[in-house]
């Protein structure tokens, strides 16, 4: 190491302030509710080799997989101070709807890191509005496409002449662009400061750093050959189960994964590329390091990930994968947990499982664009685990975002919220209990399509250490039951209710509480 430890940790901090500070001006900034409100979006700064230096306490999905968007900028050889848009899932996106804004920061003339940005849009065209179609067969149904492109006045016009919002994408756009200047700006400073030498050498000691934690953090767990299955629910086409399959070794202070004996690729949209799968399975990895060590490219460094090309965790262009950066990478992160509990590493039970996907859409809303779309994902249980229950109605696995607020929600869009509540009971029983799952209800005020992607609606999850299983979720039309993929049309007066998931228990009930 070239920085001493007080220096590393003030260098640290510095570094994870500018993520921060890009994720607060993008946010700020944005018009859409997804973005301003639910924060469905993430910041990273990379440094010039595109390693991640350090992020800000985004969505695990997003992150996981930010390196694979970097390394695709960088391929196009970047100027300084050029900046690059994407969306390809097999480029370095997720899935179409996150789009990508990458900053090549210029200092001096050189390319001397780069400030990602990846925000949610709550449509990029596509066969249905939303752009997160439960029946699509192919990526070019979900909506439009973009390899890494420089992010010119011409792209954004052909951007915003294949979506239905152009006014609101414009504006969550000019968001991002914001808040990858921001990035550039604080590294900048950063330099102005401390000189350019020793920033570049903190930000390689503090991955030097992260690594070493994590590989003594994992050496403690030395466990060879824990396997699991779990299921995917359907892909939107076929309700049939999909299994993911999963073996783990941790050995020499490495994690690996390996999925082979998962299901080939869907005909629908589950599918996911293998950059999402790498980055379900870093959420795993970094739920099992000490919290103090700081999330960079040093953490990545200890985790391996394989899967047969073709599956349905490492999906070949040109699969469908609207759902699998949604839902498959919440399945997988069950899965892998689930092979960790049964091998006696102390992780949580199951949390809900999915994001219970919501999308709807309709023209008339807004006098300024084509037509308006709404995106929501729902919260439900977390498992519980060895120290104490699971949270009720949040977030879980590669999500961490907030929700929609009544008032925002009914003020924006034709839709009425008619019940918002938890569901109680829903958390599985056990020493200590799973976290309850929310009741969502909706009324339609307006002629609209809907979309939804969810799971866990026949799968519970699963309890760990004895402890019970959550109970799975359910979506109702007019009182009618859903499938778990499905997408109707609504009429005024139409009620779309949705019944989350609880989280699994944890240590049999009964046993005495310490």
């Amino acid at each position: 190491m070239t920085v001493d430890a007080v220096g590393l940790e003030v260098m640290g901090e510095a570094f994870a302030s500018i993520a921060e500070e890009m994720g607060l001006v993008l946010i700020h900034a944005a018009l859409s509710p997804n973005i301003r409100e639910r924060r469905d979006c993430s910041a990273a700064l990379f440094d010039a080799r595109g390693e991640m230096v350090a992020q800000a306490a985004h969505i695990p999905v997003h992150l996981g997989a930010m390196a694979e968007a970097v390394a695709a900028a960088r391929a196009q050889a970047p100027r300084p101070g050029e900046m690059f848009v994407l969306n390809d899932p097999y480029t370095g996106g997720t899935h179409l709807p996150d789009i990508t804004l990458i900053g090549a920061i210029d200092l001096d003339g050189q390319v001397g890191g780069y400030s990602v940005v990846r925000a949610h849009h709550s449509d990029v065209g596509g066969m249905q509005p939303g752009s997160m179609p439960a029946g699509a067969r192919d990526v070019f149904a979900e909506g439009l496409i973009l390899p890494p492109l420089r992010l010119t006045p011409e792209v954004e016009r052909l951007i915003l002449a294949n979506v239905r919002t152009p006014a609101v994408r414009r504006g969550d756009l000019a968001a991002q662009r914001a808040a990858v200047e921001r990035g550039g700006d604080g590294l900048r400073a950063l330099v102005a400061r401390y000189g350019r030498d020793q920033v570049v050498e903190a930000a390689r000691d503090l991955m030097a750093y992260a690594e070493r934690r994590t590989r003594a953090a994992l050496a403690r767990l030395t466990t060879t050959r824990l396997t699991a299955t779990d299921f995917m629910e359907g892909d939107g086409i076929d309700d049939r189960d999909l299994p993911i399959t999963v073996a783990i070794e941790i050995r020499d202070g490495v994690f690996h994964a390996d999925f082979t004996g998962t299901a080939p690729a869907a005909a629908g949209n589950v599918n996911c590329p293998l950059a999402v799968t790498r980055s379900a399975v870093l959420f795993v990895v970094r739920t099992l390091v000490p919290e103090d060590v700081p999330m960079n490219a040093g953490v990545q460094r200890a985790v391996r990930v394989t899967a047969p090309e073709g599956c349905l965790v490492h999906a070949r262009w040109p699969s469908a994968v609207a759902a699998g950066n949604v839902e498959t990478s919440q399945r997988i992160t069950d899965t892998v947990f689930l092979a960790l509990a049964r091998g006696g590493v102390p992780v949580p039970a199951q949390g809900q499982g999915t994001m219970n996907n919501v999308t709807f859409g309709g023209v008339g809303s807004r006098e300024w664009d084509a037509g308006w779309t709404y995106y929501e994902t729902l919260g439900g249980g977390q498992g519980a685990g060895p120290a104490g229950p699971g949270p009720s109605g949040v977030h879980v696995g590669m999500s961490n975002t907030r929700n929609t607020p009544i008032e925002v929600l009914e003020l924006e869009f034709p839709l009425r919220v008619r019940e918002y509540a938890l569901r109680t009971g829903s958390g599985g029983e056990g020493k200590w209990s799973g976290g309850d799952g929310v009741v969502r209800e909706v009324e339609a005020l307006a002629p609209m399509e809907a979309s939804l992607l969810t799971e866990r609606r026949r799968h519970p999850p699963c309890g760990a250490a004895g402890g019970g299983d959550g109970a799975v979720g359910r979506n109702l039309l007019k009182g009618g039951l859903l499938p778990a993929k499905v997408t109707a049309r609504l009429a005024p007066g139409d009620i779309l209710r949705i019944e989350t998931p609880g989280g699994g228990g944890w240590g049999h009930l009964g046993e005495e509480k310490t």
